[in-house]
């Protein structure tokens, strides 16, 4: 559970997760298997098509919420059934605790439920001296360790076996033994007893279908069918989000959880549990059951134009499966009782913004958990969206004001950089680089060589460049990005000779600014309007055919951040679209558009070369073939390597924000390049080239680090 009170004391409590080498090794291994697992699962399925459908049936859900939850109701009276709503997280405890207190309990049995983590169910019932005992295997492991869940399916992911070994010795009161195998029969031995005992199960849902007032728990363990079963009271909390109008939208839903959640075609239990039913137990003929709903911010959500496809969450815990950050720091880090991406949205929702301020700047934004959430919601925007609200609320911190003042401002931001450009010599080296960190840097920073501003950016550069105009020829605008404008600007100059060469006419439209996406991950919403309404206008797309970068953040924060940011202007609707529509990506339009082949590009010496993936080329633009395509026309021997496709740690702002966790991605990065023989390591983003060629340089590695368009010369 996440409770630090500042910024400083989170990153603090994740430099003690980044030392748990266990912690780091469990969850490494796990990312590295889970995708494996899944694909196979996912083998005869279209993936994106079960998305498409579970949106569909969630989001009309969540529209009739209210009518669902009366036809539940009215459903699940007729089978003799209580049906409760509580508000709040507290009237739901409530609730329990009065259910418990008027059917004479003493001991209660559960099953793994994050809404009863949510509402703090156990300290309420063990506030009236009420045994309460989790029956999940993962589940008891924590509520003996009294600690909260790590991950929403997997809660002691973090743990050795050792470490439960000598947890269970302790309990036991005899020396166990490290074998998982004899742990869970040890568990199980344990358990038996209290099902047995127990006056009351609890246990949560996956799916309330309202046609029939049917429960659906989805569980590998089993033991969630004998928590409702055994004891003579059986309590479900559920969330109104998993209110759903049919068993064949639950059976659609199932289609994809067990898949995405564990990789599993299907889970060893799924339980449907409709109405009460007889029982033998003396003096209790019938099963009480109750139903317990809780609102607890799901209403307002539901009704929240943006928001709103939060409730798509089927809880699979996907989100923090692929997630770089998770899997260096934990789920105790990179969540309060939710974890991994959903849970820094519903933090925000269910326990306030004080849990949330810190946990929504942990967000690397490398869309992974976009492209994996099986509601398909585009967590990443979100966050940021989220991280901007409470900006709003709190206030926003001096730092991230000025920077939007200064990208809002392309005059002051240009004339600041090539101050800057006079204020490094003292500290430029001969390499390119800054031979110490300024000192607004910490010594965190130093994991990677900055590079300095170039003498002359590319805007300055390009009148003396600029090619030829060629009749019939396609029409380009380049979009520089800040990054290749003012640091690398020899990388745009290597694009504008191979257009040249290929009959392609350039044109660089001066107005243009940063593309803006590092005010919008510093959640300044009006600045980023501002640079993009900036650019819009900078940008004719009458004048042209394409509007090309070399940068493939800019590319996909030009192509579908300016929709999300510009929505809502009238006066913008058709310019804009036609804007969007044009911009492309280096690597796209060099081989799709052009349609270079082999004996057009200069071929490079035959040497090993990596890629690496940029977040935003691969999953936000969907560009996967085109660069490997290209380092194959340019004669070099491409290698895959592990985890092409995962984040290299850069993340703009950040690397900035967390130094020591983007240290770590860049690592690996640079540990698979090598691992795999490549001479080169090539991308298609510079952002991406100054970190992992910064790290390069700093660690004194010899392998060379370039963007794409370094390796293709047109003959």
């Amino acid at each position: 559970m996440q409770t630090a009170d500042s910024l400083k004391q989170y990153k603090d409590e994740l430099r003690e997760s980044l030392d748990n080498e266990f912690l780091r090794a469990a969850l490494d291994a796990f990312a590295k298997a889970y995708p494996a697992g899944r694909q196979r699962a996912f083998a005869d399925y279209d993936f994106r098509a079960l998305v498409a459908e579970g949106a569909v049936i969630k989001d009309a859900a969540a529209k009739k919420m209210d009518e669902l939850y009366e036809q539940f109701k009215t459903e699940a009276e007729k089978r003799g059934v209580v049906v409760h709503m509580a508000k709040t997280a507290d009237e739901a405890n409530e609730i329990i605790a009065r259910i418990a207190k008027e059917g004479g309990v003493k001991r209660v049995i559960k099953s793994k439920s994050m809404t009863a983590e949510e509402t703090h169910l156990n300290v309420r019932l063990e506030k009236d001296n009420l045994e309460v005992v989790e029956t999940d295997l993962g589940e008891w492991i924590i509520q003996l360790r009294h600690e909260g869940p790590s991950h929403m399916v997997m809660p002691a992911i973090h743990l050795s076996r050792h470490q439960v070994k000598d947890l269970f010795s302790d309990v036991t009161k005899q020396p166990q033994e490290a074998d998982i195998g004899k742990l869970v029969k040890v568990a199980r031995s344990q358990l038996r007893r209290k099902f047995v005992e127990a006056d009351m199960g609890i246990t949560g849902a996956n799916f309330a279908v309202a046609e029939s007032g049917t429960l659906g728990i989805v569980t590998n363990e089993g033991n969630a069918r004998m928590v409702s079963t055994l004891p003579r009271i059986h309590v479900a909390l559920v969330g109104l989000d998993k209110l759903i109008s049919s068993s064949d939208d639950a059976i659609k839903l199932l289609r994809v959880l067990p898949k995405n959640a564990t990789g599993q075609a299907i889970t060893s239990y799924v339980t449907w549990i409709s109405g009460a039913t007889p029982m033998t137990i003396p003096g209790y003929p019938t099963k009480e059951i109750h139903i317990v709903f809780l609102d607890n911010g799901r209403r307002a959500l539901a009704e929240d134009p943006l928001f709103s496809t939060i409730l798509r969450c089927v809880r699979c815990g996907a989100c923090a499966n692929v997630c770089p950050v998770y899997r260096l720091v934990g789920g105790h880090k990179l969540g309060h009782v939710y974890i991994g991406a959903i849970g820094l949205l519903l933090t925000y929702f269910f326990h306030g913004k004080d849990k949330a301020k810190n946990l929504v700047q942990n967000c690397i934004a490398c869309g992974a958990c976009k492209d994996i959430c099986a509601g398909g919601i585009d967590l990443p925007r979100l966050i940021k969206d989220i991280h901007a609200r409470i900006q709003e609320e709190e206030g926003r911190p001096l730092q991230s004001r000025l920077l939007g003042q200064v990208l809002s401002n392309r005059k002051l931001f240009h004339t600041l950089l090539r101050s800057a450009k006079a204020a490094q010599k003292p500290i430029s080296a001969d390499a390119g680089y800054l031979r110490h960190l300024p000192l607004i840097f910490s010594s965190k920073h130093n994991f990677r060589a900055l590079p300095t501003i170039a003498e002359k950016p590319f805007r300055d550069r390009f009148p003396a460049i600029k090619p030829s105009t060629k009749p019939g020829g396609l029409k380009v605008a380049i979009f520089a990005g800040c990054a290749q404008d003012f640091i690398y600007p020899e990388q745009l100059e290597a694009a504008v000779a191979f257009l040249d060469k290929s009959g392609v006419n350039v044109e660089f439209p001066v107005d243009q600014s940063c593309c803006g996406l590092p005010v919008a991950m510093m959640g300044e919403k009006d600045a980023a309007k501002k640079v993009a309404l900036q650019n819009v206008k900078a940008f004719n797309p009458d004048d042209y055919d394409y509007i090309l970068t070399l940068c493939a953040s800019c590319a996909s924060h030009l192509t579908h951040g300016y929709k999300n940011i510009l929505a809502g202007d009238p006066a913008l609707i058709t310019r804009l679209d036609a804007f969007t529509r044009k911009v492309v990506d280096f690597s796209t339009f060099i081989n799709d558009v052009l349609e270079t082949r082999t004996e057009d590009v200069v071929q490079q010496a035959p040497v090993k070369a990596a890629y690496h993936a940029p977040c935003h080329l691969c999953r936000e633009l969907g560009v996967r073939q085109a660069p490997r395509d290209l380092l194959a026309k340019a004669g070099l021997d491409y290698v895959p390597t592990t985890e092409e496709e995962v984040c290299c740690g850069f993340g703009g702002s950040f690397s900035m924000k967390f130094p020591e966790l983007s240290k770590e991605l860049l690592n690996n990065k640079l540990n698979a390049a090598e691992e795999a023989g490549a001479e080169i390591l090539v991308t298609d983003c510079p952002g991406c080239v100054l970190q992992l060629r910064g790290g390069a340089h700093k660690q004194g590695r010899k392998i060379q680090v370039k963007h794409i368009s370094e390796i293709l010369g047109k003959k």
